[in-house]
C-alpha cells in the first residue's frame, strides 16, 4: 500500500500485479457540488489544491481557467517534485489555508483515520474543512457543470446533445491513452509494457485519423473530452516519449494529432496552465526507480504556438474566448 494507512504515512510506491502490470488505485473521496448535493455551488468557498506537473490535475485547472472561475475557486501548488514524502508544500509553493508541509496533512484533516493514496486534484470545502472530491474526471465535470454559475465566461465544455458521446470519449481514451503511457512506464515486465505500448500507439493512430476531419474529438465543439487528451499529448514528447519509452513515434510526428495538440495549446486560458519547466522536473526527478540519476534532459525543442492548419475544420474555441 502507498501513501496513507488509518492515517500514518508509509511511503510511496507504483503497485504492479503479479504479470507486471502498473494498477492504478481508485479515488476515495467523492462527493459532488450541487444543487441536491451536500457541496452547494458558492463563490469562495472552495480550493483547489493541484500540481501543474500532473495531468490528472491539469484537467480541473483548465476547466477553472476556461469558465473564468479564477475568482470564486481559488487554487494553489504542490511542488513539482515528490519524493518519499509525497506531494509537499514549500517557500515557493505554501499552503495557503493551513500552513501544512505536505498534501497528505490535509487528507488527514479531512479524515484522521484515512487509508489510501495522496493525489492532486483536491477539491477542498474550506466550510466543513473537508475534501469534496479527489477524482480529476469528476472534479472536471463539477467544474464545468454544477459550477457554472461561478463562471465568468460561457463555456460549456459537456453541451447537450454531445454528452454521450463525450462520456464515451474520456472513457475510450483512459485506459490505453492517458493511463496507458504510465501503464508502460512503470511496467515490471517486459511483456507488461509490450502490451502497454501496442495498445498506446493503436489509439493514439485511431485518433490521428478521427482528427483528420474533424476539429475536435466529439466534432465541432471543444468539450471535456479533448482536456483530457491534451493532459496527456502536451506531456508526451518531452516526458512519456523518453522517461516512459513510448518512443514508437512523437506526437511532432502525427499529422493531426500534433495540429491538434498546437490548436488546443493556443485556445486562451490553457496556455497559462501549461508549465514544461514542472512537468519535465516532476517526471525525471520524482521517479527515481525509472531514472535513478535523477538527470534532466535538456530537450526537445518544441514550439506549441507555431501554426497549424486546424482552422480549415468545423468549429472552433468557445465564443466567450
Amino acid at each position: 500500500m502507498s501513501g496513507l494507512v488509518d492515517g500514518e504515512w508509509v511511503g510511496t510506491d507504483y503497485a504492479t500485479d503479479d504479470d507486471g502490470e502498473f494498477r492504478r488505485q481508485t479515488t476515495t473521496f467523492r462527493d459532488r457540488i450541487g444543487p441536491g448535493e451536500a457541496f452547494p455551488a458558492e463563490a469562495g468557498r472552495y480550493h483547489l489544491y493541484i500540481c501543474r506537473a500532473c495531468p490528472w490535475a491539469h484537467r480541473a485547472a483548465m476547466t477553472r481557467a476556461l469558465k473564468g472561475q479564477d475568482d470564486a475557486i481559488s487554487l494553489s501548488l504542490v511542488q513539482p517534485e515528490r519524493y518519499d514524502d509525497g506531494w509537499e508544500f514549500s517557500e515557493d509553493h505554501p499552503d495557503p489555508l493551513y500552513g501544512a508541509d505536505y498534501l497528505r496533512e490535509l487528507y488527514v484533516r479531512a479524515d484522521p483515520n484515512y487509508t489510501g493514496r495522496v493525489t492532486v486534484p483536491v477539491l477542498w470545502d474550506t466550510e466543513t474543512e473537508t475534501i469534496v472530491n479527489n477524482e480529476s474526471a469528476e472534479i472536471m465535470r463539477m467544474l464545468d457543470v454544477a459550477g457554472d454559475e461561478l463562471a465568468t465566461r460561457d463555456v460549456d465544455l459537456y453541451p447537450e446533445g454531445y454528452r454521450d458521446e463525450v462520456d464515451r470519449l474520456i472513457d475510450d481514451i483512459y485506459d490505453p491513452i492517458n493511463n496507458g503511457v504510465y501503464r508502460a512506464g512503470f511496467a515490471d515486465s517486459q511483456q507488461a509494457y509490450d502490451r502497454a505500448v501496442a495498445a498506446l500507439f493503436d489509439a493514439l493512430d485511431r485518433y490521428d485519423d478521427r482528427l483528420a476531419e474533424r476539429r475536435y474529438l466529439a466534432g465541432d465543439r471543444l468539450t471535456e473530452a479533448d482536456l483530457a487528451m491534451f493532459a496527456t499529448l502536451v506531456r508526451f514528447d518531452h516526458v512519456y516519449h523518453t522517461h516512459f519509452k513510448c518512443n514508437r513515434r512523437a506526437i511532432h510526428e502525427y499529422d493531426n494529432l500534433w495540429g491538434y495538440t498546437k490548436d488546443l495549446y493556443t485556445i486562451p486560458g490553457i496556455e497559462r496552465t501549461v508549465n514544461m519547466d514542472h512537468i519535465v522536473r516532476h517526471y525525471y526527478v520524482s521517479h527515481g526507480d525509472v531514472n535513478p540519476k535523477r538527470l534532466v534532459p535538456t530537450g526537445p525543442d518544441i514550439d506549441f504556438t507555431e501554426g497549424h492548419d486546424r482552422d480549415r475544420l468545423p468549429g472552433g474555441p468557445p465564443e466567450a474566448l
